[in-house]
């Protein structure tokens, strides 16, 4: 049959964890903590269900749930949002990414977006029948070089595509950022998709810049958000999307007729373990002192840091050490020395390679120093 999406193959992610199964490998490749959640939201899911919240949800979230949404982004960002026709719950933040996409896009149309990416970005695109227009990070810094966006805007430019804290490279967008992206996008028809899932998860200080506190970015913006991020429960595939009046609109027209809606007795529990602020308010130093651990253990090895300041996720450079690339390498590293991590190469899609390998620093500190000390003889 005809593909879609005829350059998609098994994600590396897939590729990666598959062989550190195999290998028996400490699995510092795939976003994931091994560390337990807090008791405190499993007891609160556990009493929804008992509760009888089993049934479907109402489309756009619990109102319960969308109202604490909107109360923690006052708080937080001194933003008023309508929790009835600005926030959709979802199954994931990467569902609501898609469907941003979806509802925004024609064929024909142009998203620029920055790489190294996540790896759902361009397929979300290419399979509505759009056109990724693509811009490196400045490396080693993976910073937006604001001219080139300028230069690749067209008549055709739908959207952009943003991401901080980012993945893969823990890069962090500035309040500078996200001004220049107001100005270039200010009187134009171009749509805003902001990735968010690490928003809690930042280090050293700095604040958090979401389109949420842009009055000019606001209204033509989707800001996609991760429950699973946040509360260290991946597996539960939750997460939600802020955005303008009329764009929410148009997102729900697709998700009513995708998913509907997501799973009832979680958003019950989500609403009222959201009261506890302290569990997202403590999380930047929290995920520091990992960061900060695994940077320590990591001196012992050869591989040298770049700058994260944000994300489950430090990057580390190679290049002063051998030629290989870096996906060779990786898969080196899994097979001879237990240690699994993802080559930065698989987030260019054309394989660009700086020789240099992401960790996964959310994780146990016994699982950091054992790996750390199995890359020692690298």
């Amino acid at each position: 049959m005809q593909s879609k999406l005829p350059n998609v193959g098994t994600t590396i992610f897939t590729t990666m964890s598959q062989l550190a199964h195999e290998c028996n490998a400490i699995n510092l490749g795939q976003g994931f903590p091994d560390f337990q959640m807090d008791e405190a939201l499993i007891n609160a899911v556990a009493k929804a269900m008992r509760d009888g919240h089993n049934q479907y949800a109402y489309m756009n979230g619990v109102p319960a749930l969308t109202n604490a949404i909107a109360g923690k982004i006052k708080k937080l960002y001194n933003t008023e949002i309508d929790a009835a026709t600005q926030i959709t719950v979802t199954p994931g933040a990467t569902y609501a990414i898609y469907t941003a996409l979806t509802a925004i896009l024609f064929p024909g149309d142009e998203v620029i977006l920055f790489e190294p990416a996540y790896d759902s970005y361009i397929p979300n695109i290419e399979i509505n029948g759009a056109i990724p227009v693509l811009i490196p990070l400045t490396f080693p810094g993976y910073s937006i070089p604001w001219e080139k966006v300028k230069e690749k805007i067209s008549k055709k430019t739908k959207a952009i595509l943003i991401n901080s804290p980012q993945n893969p490279t823990g890069a962090v967008l500035s309040r500078h950022d996200l001004e220049e992206l107001q100005k270039i996008t200010e009187g134009t028809g171009i749509y805003v998709i902001s990735d968010e899932v690490y928003e809690h998860l930042i280090f050293d200080g700095l604040q958090h810049e979401t389109v949420l506190k842009y009055p000019g970015l606001m209204e033509r913006s989707i800001a996609c958000f991760s429950f699973g991020k946040t509360y260290h429960c991946t597996g539960w595939k939750i997460g939600y999307c802020v955005g303008g009046a009329a764009l929410m609109k148009e997102f729900r027209k697709v998700h009513q007729f995708n998913a509907f809606t997501t799973n009832s007795f979680v958003q019950y529990a989500l609403a009222e373990y959201l009261q506890n602020e302290n569990a997202y308010l403590a999380l930047p130093n929290i995920m520091q002192q990992k960061r900060d651990y695994f940077l320590e253990c990591m001196q012992q090895t050869r591989f040298q840091p770049l700058t994260s300041h944000g994300s489950y996720f430090q990057c580390y450079s190679y290049a002063h050490m051998n030629e290989e690339h870096d996906l060779d390498f990786a898969k080196k590293i899994t097979r001879e020395f237990g240690v699994a991590t993802i080559p930065l190469s698989s987030f260019y899609k054309n394989g660009l390679d700086n020789k240099v390998l992401r960790f996964c620093f959310a994780k146990k500190e016994e699982t950091l120093l054992q790996a750390a000390g199995r890359l020692r003889d690298v």
